[in-house]
C-alpha cells in the first residue's frame, strides 16, 4: 500500500528546505512513498535579508504567538497523509511567526488530526523552548509527536551571534574577518541528516512509531546543550515581559512602538555580550556538582 508524506516548512534563506530534503532523501526513493512539500507563504512575505527595524518588529509577535496572514495552502485538510513532517525555525526562542500561523489555522487541524508528526528544526543553537510550544500545538491539533530532529550552528555562542546577524542583515554567510565561522548549520551536518531517513522509512512502512525517537536519538538527532537551555529558559521568561510591554504600544509595524523596540534591541545586545558569558562561566563551575540534574535535563529534552 502506498504511503503519503506531507512536509510543511517555512524558510527565508533556503537552509531549512535543504535540511528537510536531506532528511527525506531516503523515504523519497522508497517505492510506494509519495512526498509532498508545502511551503508556508506569509502575506506579505517577511524580508530576507532583513532590515534591523523589520527584524525587531517581529519580536513581540514571535514570542506571544500572534500569527500573520498566510497564502492558502496548496493541499487541503481532505488529503489523507500517513505522516506529517513540520520543518520549523526559532525566532526569539519561539517558533517563527509563519509557523505559529500554520498551527493556528483551520487547515492545520484537518491535516494533523490523528496523524503522526515528525518535527525538524534548523536553528542557531537555542531551540528547546520553541519545541515545547510546537509540542503544545501538535497536541491541540489532535496529532502525536513521533520524532524530533534538531540541527544547529555548532560555532561558539558569541561567534555564532555575529555570523547569524551578518547573514540576516546582509545575506552573506561565508567566513568573516578570518575568525568568524560561516553562519548557519554546516553543510556537513545538512548532508549528514540523510542518516535519519532510513529510520523514518522503517517506521512509515511498518506503521510502528513507538521506538522511532529512541532510534533517532541514538543516531544523534537531538544534541541537548544544558548550559544553553539554562540561558534559554531565563531568556524566554524575560522575553515575555518585553513582548507584552511593546505590544501595549500597538500591533506589528506600528511606529508607536519603535522606541520600546529600540530599548529591547540594546537590552538584547547587552545580554548577549555582557551577561551570557558570565552565565556560561557559572554553569561550567557548577557542572561537576550537577551531573545527575544535567543528565536528567538532557534526557527530558531528547524525549518526546
Amino acid at each position: 500500500m502506498s504511503k503519503k508524506v506531507l512536509v510543511v516548512y517555512y524558510t527565508q534563506s533556503g537552509q531549512l528546505l535543504d535540511i528537510v530534503k536531506s532528511v527525506t532523501a531516503s523515504p523519497e526513493k522508497d517505492q510506494g512513498v509519495e512526498i509532498i512539500y508545502e511551503e508556508l507563504r506569509p502575506k506579505p512575505p517577511f524580508p530576507f535579508p532583513w532590515k534591523s527595524d523589520e527584524f525587531f518588529q517581529a519580536f513581540p509577535e514571535s514570542v506571544q504567538g500572534i500569527p500573520c496572514e498566510l497564502e492558502p495552502l496548496k493541499v487541503s485538510g481532505r488529503n489523507d497523509f500517513d505522516l506529517i513532517i513540520i520543518a520549523w525555525q526559532p525566532w526569539y526562542l519561539s517558533p517563527s511567526i509563519p509557523v505559529h500561523a500554520f498551527f493556528q489555522s483551520p487547515a492545520a487541524k484537518g491535516l494533523l488530526s490523528g496523524k503522526p508528526v515528525i518535527t525538524v528544526t534548523g536553528s542557531r543553537n537555542m531551540w528547546v523552548m520553541g519545541q515545547q510550544k510546537i509540542k503544545e500545538y501538535i497536541m491541540e491539533n489532535g496529532s502525536r509527536l513521533a520524532g524530533n530532529i534538531v540541527l544547529f550552528d555548532r560555532a561558539p555562542n558569541l561567534l555564532s551571534v555575529v555570523s547569524i546577524m551578518r547573514w540576516m542583515f546582509t545575506g552573506k554567510k561565508d567566513r568573516y574577518l578570518g575568525i568568524i565561522p560561516p553562519a548557519g548549520v554546516s553543510q556537513a551536518d545538512i548532508n549528514g541528516a540523510a542518516r535519519f531517513g532510513p529510520l523514518i522509512s522503517d517506521a512509515l512502512l511498518s506503521g510502528k512509531w513507538d521506538k522511532l525517537q529512541d532510534k533517532l536519538v541514538a543516531a544523534g538527532a537531538v544534541d541537548v546543550k544544558p548550559g544553553l537551555v539554562m540561558i534559554e529558559k531565563r531568556g524566554r521568561a524575560i522575553f515575555n515581559i518585553w513582548a507584552r510591554f511593546i505590544l501595549k504600544k500597538g500591533p506589528y509595524g506600528s511606529k508607536a512602538r519603535a522606541k520600546r523596540l529600540q530599548a529591547f534591541k540594546y537590552y538584547l545586545l547587552a545580554v548577549i555580550y555582557l551577561i551570557s558569558p558570565f552565565a556560561s562561566i557559572i554553569y561550567m563551575l557548577a557542572k561537576p556538582f550537577r551531573t545527575r540534574a544535567i543528565q536528567k535535563q538532557k534526557t527530558l529534552y531528547q524525549s518526546l
